[in-house]
């Protein structure tokens, strides 16, 4: 059993920004799909930008996030900071705000979790 947190600091901006999108999905679901095994998974910084493209049922990645999306959260503080707080509340995304606004990392690595950054 592991305990993981994947976050997502990857941008909206170019070709290898989706690369680490894609593979830290890939790495979350991987996590969520083996039992005993427990997720977290948080988009942070500009990472909250992909909530609103990864919505979207044409998306190339759609599937992905949806099969992991129970999972998902969000920076509180950087949704708002990149323009993503409209599409993080129509997704319906836990925010994060442990600390002061962003989710606490330290407390996931005393929690127990291996931090993995994409």
């Amino acid at each position: 059993m592991v305990d993981a947190a994947v976050i997502i600091l990857a941008g909206t901006e170019s070709h290898a920004d989706t690369g680490r999108m894609v593979n830290g999905l890939e790495a979350a679901r991987e996590f969520a799909e083996t039992a005993g095994d427990d997720l977290a998974l948080i988009f942070d910084g500009a990472g909250t930008r992909w909530i609103e493209a990864l919505e979207d049922e044409d998306h190339d990645y759609h599937d992905l996030y949806r099969s992991v999306h129970d999972e998902v959260a969000v920076c509180d503080y950087c949704a708002g900071a990149f323009g993503a707080d409209e599409a993080v509340e129509n997704a319906g995304v836990v925010r994060i705000d442990e600390n002061e606004g962003h989710p606490s990392v330290r407390t996931l690595v005393d929690d127990g979790y291996e931090v993995i950054t994409f």
